[in-house]
């Protein structure tokens, strides 16, 4: 499994949000600016998590976007799910994918599946609250005089 720039771009908006979630709407130009990402490209990542409502967005002079929940309510694995649209090790464990001719009798099949369940395990259990704290950790433990 590879994440996309996509799918990682999104992770780093939903991060910018998240940090400054006490400042109101954020402006898609400030975003771009903070994380070095084109706006243009942040301007294509953002419907995919409008449409999945895990944003608040206004128009006009106050403009931008807001988180629609607090950061400990999105995981990482929601997000790259809804930008990279699966996280599955392997193309026959897709939910759309027609079932393999060899599924009763594949040998590998639950290696995929342990795999996929360490994935998805891990990713749902990283909130973006827990990204910023970590960071904030380190931030601190890091500052010598």
């Amino acid at each position: 499994m590879k994440i996309s720039t996509k799918g990682r771009y999104a992770l780093r908006f939903m991060l910018d949000l998240a940090e400054h979630q006490n400042e109101g709407f954020i402006a898609l130009k400030d975003i771009a600016e903070r994380q070095g990402i084109s706006k243009k490209y942040l301007e294509q990542i953002v419907p995919l998590l409008n449409k999945a409502d895990i944003l608040k967005a206004n128009r006009g002079y106050q403009g931008g976007y807001m988180l629609a929940k607090s950061p400990e309510q999105y995981t990482v694995g929601d997000i790259l799910r809804i930008t990279e649209g699966s996280i599955v090790p392997v193309a026959c464990m897709e939910e759309s994918a027609d079932l393999c001719a060899r599924r009763d009798s594949c040998m590998t099949l639950n290696v995929w599946k342990g795999l996929n369940k360490v994935i998805a395990d891990y990713l749902d259990g990283i909130t973006l609250q827990k990204i910023l704290d970590d960071y904030r950790e380190q931030s601190v433990n890091e500052y010598y005089i």
